[in-house]
């Protein structure tokens, strides 16, 4: 791989970690190849003078580490005989243990290099989520989290030679509702068609930008799957790997047809959701599925209000949902940007997963024997906003009802996001697609008092 280092927005983050003197070992968790040992290596070069590299995948035998127990310094002494030449310098050193969930039990030293507190310590490795519960009761309280994803599309921006200006230009509209004019319509509206077809992950965006073309994404794209698919196959102890396996293959066909509702019975003949169970928890654990659930009514709190039996699933990654397709779809995306059946779908899973990355648990809302639907739902302190992805033009019904009946007091005014520009009517806000990653910086500002808005436009 070419040294194109992308900056990410991890980056920011292990340097106030760093500046922090009370800091905690981090524990940096995503899926696999989202980019996570190559920002933290990069950020260990930069900022220490030591670095501790072990990889519990490559060097199985650094599980013996802990043989004389989980102290600071029997771990140490016991990396130095494995590799004398490793250098331990009292705050100058780090440590990077990579690929935790082969080795989950080096948690429990997490708490003792806490304590210790002569050197830095971060783990990382993907599918932790899956054996997140023992990592945390052998670590509570003496360590930081950080999850990673894919790239948003502000990250693939930064990558294409954008800097904060623009992204900061952008949301100046969103907050004026100034209209963007025909040249960044069109501009944006590309690069982001491009983001969808791509997706986030490092490797294929690395790609994308030294040819300049899609050429060669694709076969990544299907070696990334590949990977994955390795993954399931390889760490879903006492779960049924075919019934994990084929949850994974049927997202994107269902998420083409009118009910997006995932529906077990299409998954296989016979299928039952109860022995699906624990299968759609793992992907999401895995971090490869974003898990939408159905509200039993649009209302404050989010949590606990929903029906754990009806749910949308969506990919981590959009580009890889594109590459899953059939040949045909998907040249027609590449090819002619043209949508067809899966505009909704890639719209859907393209705004869920900038919601995710947002930090947002995802929602959506479907009365019963009513036509009354909604994509997703977002909140402030006060409000419940429903969100809108709408492929066509066509107007909000939905949306509309929420806002206006008084059976939902918690929804006052919603956003509706399409392939248009900004607009504003019968309060509901509109964006373009584009704008999706800026929706919880948008809400911020909403939740400003007037006069603080208007001391902000002074500015």
């Amino acid at each position: 791989m070419d040294n194109m280092y992308l900056k990410r927005k991890i980056d920011s983050y292990l340097i106030q970690w760093r500046n922090n003197p009370e800091r905690k070992p981090l524990i940096v968790k995503g899926p696999r190849q989202v980019g996570k040992t190559e920002s933290i290596c990069r950020f260990a070069k930069e900022n220490y003078e030591s670095i501790i590299y072990i990889n519990f995948v490559e060097e199985t035998k650094y599980k013996l580490i802990t043989g004389d127990g989980y102290k600071t310094e029997d771990i140490i002494r016991n990396i130095s005989r494995m590799n004398p030449s490793e250098k331990f310098i009292p705050q100058k050193t780090i440590i990077i243990f990579d690929e935790l969930q082969e080795y989950p039990e080096i948690a429990t030293a997490l708490k003792f290099f806490k304590i210790d507190g002569r050197f830095d310590v971060i783990c990382s490795g993907s599918l932790l989520g899956i054996h997140y519960k023992r990592i945390e009761s052998n670590s509570v309280g003496y360590k930081a989290d950080y999850t990673m994803f894919s790239m948003d599309f502000e990250e693939f921006l930064w990558a294409k030679g954008y800097d904060n200006t623009v992204i900061d230009e952008m949301l100046w509209h969103m907050k004026t509702q100034k209209p963007f004019n025909e040249v960044e319509m069109k501009q944006y509206s590309n690069l982001f068609l491009d983001y969808c077809i791509l997706g986030g992950l490092p490797e294929v965006v690395r790609e994308y930008i030294k040819n300049d073309t899609f050429e060669g994404t694709l076969d990544i794209q299907h070696q990334l799957l590949n990977d994955y698919r390795e993954d399931i196959r390889k760490y879903a102890e006492g779960l049924d790997q075919t019934r994990i396996l084929n949850v994974f293959e049927q997202i994107p066909v269902q998420l083409a047809k009118d009910n997006k509702k995932f529906q077990i019975s299409k998954v296989a003949s016979g299928a039952r959701f109860k022995d699906y169970r624990g299968c759609i928890e793992w992907l999401r654990d895995a971090g490869l599925v974003n898990i939408c659930y159905c509200m039993n009514f649009p209302e404050l709190p989010l949590k606990g209000n929903y029906d754990d039996s009806k749910y949308k699933l969506y990919f981590f990654d959009t580009g890889l949902f594109v590459a899953m397709l059939d040949e045909e779809a998907q040249e027609d995306l590449r090819a002619n940007k043209n949508l067809g059946v899966y505009k909704g779908a890639l719209y859907e899973n393209i705004v869920g997963e900038a919601l995710t990355k947002c930090g947002y648990g995802l929602y959506y809302f479907k009365k019963e024997d009513s036509t009354l639907e909604e994509d997703f739902f977002v909140r402030t302190q006060e409000n419940l906003i429903p969100v809108e992805v709408k492929a066509t033009k066509g107007t909000a019904k939905s949306l509309r009802t929420l806002i206006q009946s008084n059976s939902y007091p918690d929804i006052r005014w919603g956003i509706k996001l399409t392939a248009g520009n900004i607009g504003y009517s019968d309060n509901i806000y509109t964006f373009p697609y584009f704008c999706s990653f800026l929706i919880k910086e948008y809400l911020k500002w909403m939740n400003l008092s007037e006069a603080e808005k208007q001391k902000e436009f002074d500015e």
